[in-house]
């Protein structure tokens, strides 16, 4: 896999995912950077449920894309940003649990479009059941004043 030399993704990543307002505003917390790879966590919250008091489909899909997206940011120039242009979620399994682990990894680093896949585990009691599958195109986004980072 062809890889272009991203620089000191991990400070550009950290740095990126402090201005997510979203993210702040689910409580997610990125955990883990590593080439190819990120990973977020979200901590419970009922503010964050759907009717059942399962974790809300869209809670699910948001921090699995910024997972997809920020591991898509490890195979990129330092001078270029990304935008996500598509993705498709499969909810697995309820989201229930103490915590929520939303991993991206890229699957096709490319000059122009990226994809990626994720994958959300629900952690509580016993070990981490998978609730979310996705697969992730971003788009790479050169000279554009309006879309850094």
């Amino acid at each position: 896999m062809k890889i272009t030399d991203p620089g000191d993704f991990h400070e550009r990543i950290k740095r990126s995912f402090r201005n997510q307002n979203a993210m702040g505003m689910l409580g997610a917390e990125l955990t883990r950077i590593q080439q190819g790879m990120v990973e977020i966590e979200l901590p419970f919250d009922p503010k964050l449920t759907q009717q059942h008091g399962f974790l809300h489909g869209g809670v699910i899909s948001a921090p699995l894309e910024t997972a997809c997206t920020y591991a898509a940011y490890t195979v990129i120039a330092p001078n270029v940003s990304l935008l996500t242009i598509e993705f498709k979620v499969n909810l697995l399994s309820p989201g229930r649990g103490e915590r929520f682990l939303f991993r991206g990894e890229v699957t096709k680093p490319g000059s122009t479009i990226i994809v990626a896949d994720g994958r959300g585990y629900a952690i509580g009691d016993g070990p981490a059941k998978l609730i979310a599958s996705m697969t992730a195109s971003m788009m790479v986004i050169r000279d554009r004043i309006d879309v850094v980072e």
